[in-house]
């Protein structure tokens, strides 16, 4: 009894304190005491659910009898809004705060929201090597199952809840990407119920134009409610090699050369200053020297980006053997780094060892319960971008990020960009090697302004054709945004399809000067 009373007590301490400095300074100021009160509980509260949902839906193949009524379903919802005079614009119901994005839509509220009920994994054929998922199966979902039975994705972006409808809606990348593309250049298949109510599924044989043109459109062209992804086999493990580098111009040269390397599965770059870097390689192999076994995924372990920044301090080479989807999620328990700034003490042994088994918070509740003058807060002092621009341009980009924005660490992992039609694609007729530049924190350039910075960012990331990913707010004009993306093809499509009645151009959808 006497822990529950203390806990009671600590409870009522805690509501009376919210009581006297009211709920949004709390929410402000000392935001960890509501994360890890009540969010970190109810975010696993929420795993369990969705885990053992999961698990009963596919033990019982339940899914695939029920998938073709759901996307009925979906497609009566969009002739009724057709026969009602087609109103207003057309949207997936889902909550804006439940996604990954730390944008939050407002046009949810003013568009024909379309209740889509999809999230569950269809089929896995190993012969044909494709799993079929609907859109809101998460990368959580997919890892859990297929590791399980020996098999993985090419492409596995790295935060458990990314779900396959934005990560091909918008986009995805890992750190194998360096061989396979994008998570789109993985995909063989979509299934979308369009504009007029009907049901078409496009390959790069069979309605072509439509496959191409999915990838980035962020739901503007229909529907998504199936997709077809390539599986790999899978191995037990990851062997990974750390080296710290120092000087630009060696983390550059190094970071290239490692990346053209096919040998490499795994290739991934941490900057914690301009001149400081740990790049990463790995393989997947079945062998593991037991000494040098880290399982990093576990609750008690340092975060990844603590562990990794160790080998810089020491200055010492590393090699690891990390148990596969450890190694997938390696990120997901502290965010990335953005945790760090949640929870400050997050990382410390005595907080891993009792709470860690909770973290991390579901971004979709941070959003959730964080208050429009939290909001406000973090769009002007804090940065979430990643910016995709050509390998040979890393160097210049990285002081572009030093001048106008210097956070710290930077993400770094490198993709190859087919020339393939669609929104993105290199300037020339063949495949290049780009790289992803992920800033994610606290600017600490002087006198930070978002709008001003963030455009200068934009700027040079269209100077080099480069890309900014879509689920980070874009402050560039229309012009701007369709001289960074090739709108050919998707506004042919739009126009072919019927889409301007039914859905907002992806620019109007995404981009602050549009909805503001």
């Amino acid at each position: 009894m006497e822990p529950a009373v203390s806990l009671a007590v600590c409870a009522l301490l805690f509501l009376l304190w919210v009581r006297v400095k009211g709920l949004e300074f709390v929410l402000i100021h000392q935001r960890w005491v509501f994360v890890c009160l009540f969010l970190l509980p109810l975010s696993l509260i929420f795993d369990i659910y969705y885990y053992v949902r999961a698990w009963v839906v596919f033990k019982l193949s339940s899914a695939p009898r029920l998938h073709e009524q759901r996307v009925r379903d979906i497609q009566k919802q969009v002739r009724e809004w057709k026969e009602q005079g087609s109103k207003t614009f057309m949207c997936t119901g889902r909550p804006g705060w439940l996604t990954v994005s730390l944008r939050v839509g407002k046009y949810k509220k003013t568009h024909k929201n379309i209740m889509i009920n999809l999230m569950d994994i269809l089929e896995v054929d190993t012969k044909k090597q494709i799993v079929r998922v609907e859109p809101l199966v998460t990368m959580g979902q997919v890892t859990a199952l297929l590791t399980s039975i020996g098999w993985t994705l090419p492409v596995l972006p790295e935060l458990d809840d990314l779900t396959v409808g934005g990560l091909i809606m918008g986009t995805g990348i890992e750190s194998s990407s360096h061989k396979y593309g994008l998570f789109q250049h993985i995909c063989t298949a979509y299934e979308l119920v369009l504009a007029d109510g009907s049901f078409v599924r496009c390959t790069p044989s069979e309605n072509s134009d439509l496959f191409y043109a999915v990838p980035w459109s962020c739901g503007t062209l229909g529907f998504l409610v199936a997709a077809e992804i390539r599986i790999i086999p899978a191995k037990k493990y990851v062997k990974l090699r750390f080296e710290p580098v120092r000087g630009l111009e060696a983390i550059c040269a190094k970071f290239t050369h490692e990346s053209q390397r096919q040998e490499n599965h795994f290739v991934e770059g941490l900057l914690y200053s301009l001149d400081e870097a740990v790049i990463m390689t790995g393989v997947m192999t079945d062998e593991a020297e037991p000494s040098k076994l880290n399982s990093i995924g576990n609750y008690y372990k340092p975060w990844f980006f603590k562990h990794v920044e160790n080998y810089l301090k020491t200055n010492r080479e590393g090699l690891e053997y990390i148990p596969l989807r450890h190694y997938y999620h390696r990120h997901t328990r502290s965010i990335f780094w953005e945790l760090q700034d949640i929870i400050p003490f997050g990382n410390n042994p005595i907080f891993r060892y009792l709470f860690g088994w909770m973290v991390p918070p579901k971004i979709s509740l941070l959003k959730l319960t964080q208050g429009e003058t939290l909001r406000k807060l973090y769009e002007q002092h804090h940065v979430v971008q990643d910016m995709l621009v050509p390998m040979k341009c890393l160097q210049q980009a990285l002081h572009t990020f030093q001048n106008d924005i210097h956070v710290y660490p930077i993400w770094l992992c490198p993709f190859i960009l087919p020339s393939q039609p669609g929104l993105v694609h290199p300037k020339g007729n063949e495949a290049e090697l780009y790289i992803d530049i992920g800033a994610y924190g606290e600017p600490r350039v002087k006198h930070f302004e978002a709008r001003s910075c963030m455009r200068q960012l934009e700027k040079f990331v269209r100077s080099v054709h480069g890309f900014q990913m879509l689920y980070a707010d874009c402050y560039m004009n229309r012009e701007e945004f369709w001289e960074m993306f090739d709108g050919s093809l998707y506004h042919k499509l739009r126009e072919k399809l019927g889409c301007q009645d039914a859905f907002p151009e992806v620019y109007d959808k995404i981009c602050k000067a549009a909805r503001h």
